[in-house]
């Protein structure tokens, strides 16, 4: 399965969404982590009428690797270690995480300034979340950003995506309260190999399509 972009990821995952639910969903909110999530988010939050919010997890990279992820860290400071790194054989120590984290909340509260600025918090407490991104490899960094989402008492974290390995499945279906996924190859390299248009998604278009958004919803 391939998608043509993330327009038309979000095309199937709302259709799959309206068809799983049915009108069931309480005061659901769509919560997209940026930057491709938000593209993935819009038409399911036209389907479903609701509002799109941000969660903005951030990874932590290693010291000699910025690519590689050693954790991951939420706006509030919640962290989340990579398990399977070796940390003290890495040389990696307790202080390098701490201030990587602190970096990389500046860079969080920095992208959430700019991608909402004047928009204001959707609460979630109580609500339905459709937490969405365009696709999961490892992840590090949707695991960080559904322990915040649960810190703000939703009803139900419902976690919806286009594509992520096979083997991904169980412990996902584990971490939410349900699971949406349209595609689980067992082979699976990068989330990229599944659209025919990957191209990244600029911030302007984020807030572009919160500011359409919000218009819409009425929030």
């Amino acid at each position: 399965m391939v998608f043509r972009d993330r327009r038309h990821a979000g095309e199937l995952l709302a259709r799959a969404i309206l068809e799983k639910f049915d009108g069931t969903l309480v005061n659901p909110v769509v919560v997209a982590i940026p930057r491709g999530g938000v593209v993935v988010a819009e038409p399911i939050a036209e389907a479903l009428g609701a509002p799109i919010e941000l969660v903005i997890p951030r990874k932590i990279g290693a010291p000699f690797n910025e690519e590689f992820a050693v954790g991951a860290v939420t706006e509030v400071g919640y962290v989340l270690l990579n398990p399977s790194v070796p940390f003290e054989a890495l040389g990696i120590t307790k202080d390098y995480i701490e201030k990587k984290a602190r970096e990389e909340i500046g860079e969080i509260e920095r992208r959430r300034e700019k991608y909402l600025s004047s928009l204001k918090r959707i609460p979630l407490e109580g609500r339905d979340i459709i937490l969405v991104d365009d696709g999961i490899a490892t992840g590090l960094t949707v695991k960080a950003a559904i322990s915040s989402l649960r810190r703000q008492n939703p009803n139900r974290v419902i976690l919806a995506v286009p594509v992520m390995p096979a083997d991904k499945v169980p412990e996902f279906r584990e971490l939410v309260d349900d699971l949406v996924v349209l595609y689980a190859p067992e082979f699976f390299q990068a989330v990229g190999q599944f659209y025919q248009d990957f191209s990244q998604t600029t911030d302007e278009e984020v807030i572009e399509i919160l500011r359409r958004n919000r218009e819409m919803a009425g929030e």
